[in-house]
């Protein structure tokens, strides 16, 4: 081969390594330095890859606090609601009706435990005076006075002792209730002759004074004109029918009321409708 011949093919192979990126270590542009530029690359890479398959916590979500309404907390019963009872009192009887012109009303009984008030029966149906409650009642007016009293010391009634633990008295002809504003016994129990205009003939009449006991409206007796009314008992209810302004119920509630009733605490009788037992 002629040296002509050599150095052209010499010269072709060396720019075809240089075409192919196989230049000597002084490295412009090596095999050995594509690895080493294409490394970081491919570690990034990996890293994007590994980053993307670690579960992530996700931003917490802010709740608005919500905005609470301040509500009173409702009585436990009716009376809760009772707001002039004497500290002593641990027995009360709540009459209430749905309004001043109604007739018909109901009667509970509670006992206070450990300062709170719970049932001591089942609501029983009652009737009131013809009409209804009245917060000025007078002689001769068939309403029932509004208010609180408490119970007369000793109970009454046609028939024998129920076994009630306040005194007793087995009404007996000539025992009267006088209802007479003109006389000095009036709004009281007497013995003996009739003591005038309206007094009641408690020996006769039955059913409703076969138990009953007195509920101390205008006892003592407070001066008024017109007089301020009197007889107002809880006595035996006759079904259908309205009082005079006493507060009636069935005989067999009659009976358990008047044997739970217990002098020592000092029980109280509040007569209101509905919605006024606020008042008291």
């Amino acid at each position: 081969m002629s040296s002509l011949r050599r150095a052209t093919l010499a010269l072709l192979a060396v720019c075809a390594l240089s075409a192919c990126g196989t230049t000597g270590p002084a490295g412009t542009s090596g095999p050995g330095q594509d690895l080493v530029e294409a490394a970081p690359t491919a570690t990034a890479r990996d890293q994007l890859a590994h980053r993307a398959d670690v579960p992530t916590s996700p931003t917490p979500r802010v709740r608005p606090t919500p905005t609470r309404t301040t509500r009173s907390t409702p009585p436990a019963n009716d009376a809760s609601r009772l707001r002039s009872l004497p500290s002593t009192t641990t027995q009360v009887i709540v009459v209430q009706a749905n309004g001043f012109g109604t007739s018909v009303g109901t009667l509970q009984a509670f006992e206070k435990s450990g300062g709170r008030w719970t049932p001591a029966f089942d609501r029983m149906p009652a009737r009131l005076g013809s009409r209804g409650f009245t917060d000025t009642m007078a002689e001769g007016t068939p309403a029932t006075p509004t208010g609180v009293y408490s119970i007369g010391a000793t109970m009454y009634g046609i028939a024998a002792n129920p076994g009630v633990r306040y005194s007793y008295h087995r009404l007996v002809e000539n025992d009267w209730w006088n209802e007479n504003a003109e006389t000095a016994g009036y709004n009281t129990f007497v013995h003996g002759a009739d003591p005038g205009g309206p007094s009641e003939a408690l020996w006769e009449t039955d059913p409703q004074y076969r138990y009953f006991a007195v509920i101390n409206y205008n006892i003592p007796v407070r001066e008024a004109s017109p007089p301020r009314g009197s007889g107002i008992f809880l006595h035996v209810m006759i079904p259908g029918r309205p009082t005079a302004g006493c507060v009636a119920i069935a005989e067999s509630d009659l009976v358990k009321v008047l044997r739970w009733l217990n002098p020592a605490a000092k029980p109280r009788i509040v007569l209101a409708p509905t919605g006024e037992l606020d008042r008291y």
